[in-house]
């Protein structure tokens, strides 16, 4: 990355954050520079972290808190013991019958992270570590407006594979390294977000890192960042036809910065191929997985389908911000991080294009749209399940006719089962794992997709895009994509927002009559569920010919344009929650209608499909 271009972004934020601060919008910043020491035999690490922390907020803090993720990956932690108690444990997590797999690791297997030695501003500070959290007692005050600098000491010790982080995978990867440094928590209008590291996923505050890794000499390493040596690492990083100095020793000290990000993830194997693409005026991709015979074609026919997938979220919800992104066998699964993920690579093509998309997608939805996903996990995993759908569609050509079928499914068996929370719901009070994924995922998706049906698909698209721009590099929470949808399409969208994120009620209308009313048909609907919704009615004639009835949601305060290109529509009154039932009326004899259909676009989360068509006998 040239100096300029890091200069570019750090102004773009600084511009975000003055505008912001005319609104009262503030958020905290940090800037890490970490020295890395790492031992591939014993897998454990000792490093420096000097920690810059801007304090924008109105408040004097007086206390700071780390994570330390690397903590629980021991028997008797909290997530061991969640493991073990939970109705549904993960599967990654256990073993085949069911048995927590870090309740069965050794001292050398677990996982651990520790500060051995804390200053603030050169005094000493009062500290101590609480499962995966660092509890800090300040020397002095941190005063709003001001800076603190941090110097710490730390060590840790890399867990056995088990979730996301961690070593020797069960496909062979040396390190998958996530969660792995000290990590500031998060102070924002709610106050301090250290959450324990027990199931679910992170938030990080803003900020640039400089990060220097030394490591053997014979792991390639890649990551979050832009390499600062590349003529003096090689490993496929060099400038073309230069020619890499033998390095004395054995190890190499890898240098990278990362501009505007807010977590720092690398990985190493002595194995990594490592090709590099160029996205046309886009950024570099850099491509590391094993050398092996099985994954080679597979992984070479994934590069062309990351060109196209960065190109399709670019266009449909904004420029990519960063010069590179990096694709990195590792983990276990599939898992997001900043300028890069870590997905598992033995897979049938079409399953590692869709791991690919799914967490490139995330770079947009969690990297740059930064969402607490504590507490609103649907707006990171929805929205990307939700563009991921989208783009495997296109790029893919999966599911063109309705790419969403199996989301709104998976949804209905929630909703219908009886365990379905709210989605306000704190990430680890799920009762269930079950419930979590679908209401994260297919519900979270759901979300934008049925916005589409109430607000139409033109009006939701450019919901999403200046979304985007309103809210990249910041914080978003529920109510400001609400906001956006409601300046776009000029409706008020309060009660969609309240009944779908934080209640479990329903949709579910239905055709309660057709009978003949003098020369014309009457038709009376019925509202089941206790969620609101504008409805679209087909209605299909004996003789082929088609029309569309729209009632629209009184509380909506508007009316979407005719979705059906076409297809003649009519505005029928508005439609008050409180009444039960409506009637509406159909210019012609009830014997020349075929079906009358509620919702022919299936976008509506409707939970009982049954009622929704009639046809005639």
């Amino acid at each position: 990355m040239t100096r300029s271009f890091f200069t570019f972004l750090t102004a773009i934020f600084s511009i975000g954050l003055l505008a912001q601060n005319k609104t009262d919008y503030w958020q905290q910043h940090v800037d890490y520079t970490m020295n890395v020491d790492m031992d591939v035999k014993t897998f454990q690490y000792t490093g420096t972290q000097t920690l810059v922390y801007t304090n924008n907020s109105p408040d004097e803090l007086k206390r700071v808190y780390f994570h330390l993720y690397f903590n629980a990956f021991q028997p008797g932690s909290e997530m061991d013991i969640r493991l073990q108690t939970i109705a549904d444990p993960d599967n990654r997590m256990t073993t085949p019958d069911k048995k927590s797999r870090i309740a069965l690791l050794t001292d050398s297997e677990i996982g651990y992270l520790h500060a051995t030695s804390l200053t603030q501003d050169g005094s000493k500070v009062s500290f101590s570590e609480e499962g995966t959290v660092l509890v800090v007692d300040l020397a002095k005050p941190i005063a709003a407006g001001t800076k603190s600098t941090f110097n710490m000491e730390f060590e840790g010790q890399v867990p056995l594979q088990i979730r996301r982080s961690g070593r020797n995978s069960e496909e062979g990867v040396a390190l998958s390294m996530s969660q792995w440094y000290p990590k500031l928590a998060e102070y924002d209008f709610e106050g301090w977000h250290a959450d324990p590291y027990i199931a679910r996923e992170f938030q990080g505050v803003w900020g640039d890192f400089d990060v220097k890794l030394t490591i053997d000499k014979t792991y390639t390493v890649g990551g979050t960042g832009y390499l600062q040596n590349p003529n003096e690492i090689g490993h496929g990083y060099e400038t073309p036809g230069t020619k890499i100095k033998k390095q004395k020793g054995k190890t190499l000290t890898w240098h990278f910065k990362a501009p505007m990000v807010h977590d720092f993830m690398w990985a190493a194997d002595p194995e990594y191929i490592h090709d590099i693409q160029q996205v046309p005026n886009g950024p570099v991709l850099h491509f590391l997985y094993k050398d092996d015979a099985k994954l080679v074609e597979n992984w070479k026919k994934l590069q062309p389908k990351t060109i196209e997938a960065m190109q399709f979220f670019s266009k449909n919800i904004g420029t990519y911000p960063y010069d590179q992104y990096s694709v990195i066998q590792g983990g276990d699964g599939g898992m997001e991080y900043a300028m890069s993920t870590l997905i598992t690579g033995n897979r049938k093509f079409g399953s590692l294009v869709g791991v690919m998309v799914h967490e490139m997608a995330h770079s947009w939805f969690q990297h740059i749209l930064a969402t607490n996903e504590a507490k609103h996990e649907w707006m990171d995993e929805g929205f990307t399940s939700f563009i991921s759908k989208l783009c495997m569609s296109e790029i893919m050509d999966y599911e063109k006719e309705n790419p969403f079928e199996s989301t709104y499914k998976g949804y209905r068996n929630l909703a219908l089962s009886g365990k379905e929370q709210p989605q306000g719901t704190y990430a680890d009070r799920y009762a269930l794992n079950f419930a979590y994924g679908i209401s994260a995922y297919s519900k979270g998706s759901i979300f934008l997709s049925q916005l589409g049906y109430v607000i139409g698909q033109d009006k939701l698209m450019e919901t999403i895009r200046q979304y985007y721009e309103e809210f990249k590099f910041k914080h978003p929470i529920p109510n400001d994509i609400k906001r956006v949808a409601e300046k776009v399409s000029g409706f008020e969208l309060d009660w969609y927002l309240t009944d779908w994120t934080q209640t479990t009620n329903t949709i579910d209308y239905g055709i309660k009559k057709v009978a003949v009313s003098e020369n014309n048909t009457k038709v009376t609907l019925e509202r089941i569920g206790l969620m609101p919704m504008p409805l679209d009615i087909l209605v299909v004639y004996n003789d082929g010919t088609r029309e569309t009835f729209y009632a629209p949601l009184r509380m909506m305060r508007g009316e979407k344009e005719n979705p059906y290109d076409g297809v003649k529509r009519t505005v029928i009154n508005d439609w008050a929650w409180a009444y039960p039932s409506y009637d509406f009326e159909i210019n012609k004899p009830m014997s020349s209608i075929q079906a009358i259909v509620i919702d022919p676009s299936q976008l509506m989360a409707d939970v009982n499909l049954e009622n929704n068509i009639w046809q005639a006998e």
